[in-house]
């Protein structure tokens, strides 16, 4: 399926480290996609500045076969945790898609604090309680 957009990386999800799956990954300049299925197909989408942690996963197996699987935290609302499941790479993957995750960042402005959620906001006791107003 074409995307439309120019790709910078692209991989399918692997077995046995052969790419024989419908699975398949692409990263672009602000998005990273994941299209799943054959006939019936899925594709889930997040914008890169959304981004709020990396990780990578390999396990012995995945060792073997020099793939890996690299978790995507996000703020996004349809997919907060995105799984690129036995990439090629892993650790290469990461880093690529890290340093496009801190360049749409500055490129938009978004601050950390803009992820960070303080909970409900208290009272802080050196300022006067606001004044409750009555309806009479």
């Amino acid at each position: 399926m074409k995307l439309g957009v120019e790709t910078i990386w692209q991989d399918r999800k692997r077995v046995l480290g052969m790419p024989l799956t419908f699975t398949k990954y692409f990263l672009s300049e602000d998005r990273l996609f994941l299209q799943t299925g054959m006939l019936n197909m899925k594709m889930e989408e997040v914008l890169l500045y959304r981004v709020s942690d990396i990780g990578v996963h390999v396990s012995l197996g995945q060792r073997i076969f020099g793939v890996g699987t690299i978790i995507i935290h996000s703020s996004d609302k349809s997919a907060p945790h995105l799984e690129l499941k036995n990439v090629k790479d892993p650790l290469v993957v990461k880093e690529l898609i890290h340093k496009h995750v801190e360049a749409m960042k500055t490129e938009r402005g978004v601050r950390v604090s803009e992820f960070l959620d303080d909970g409900p906001k208290r009272h802080d006791p050196c300022t006067p309680p606001p004044k409750a107003e009555h309806l009479e």
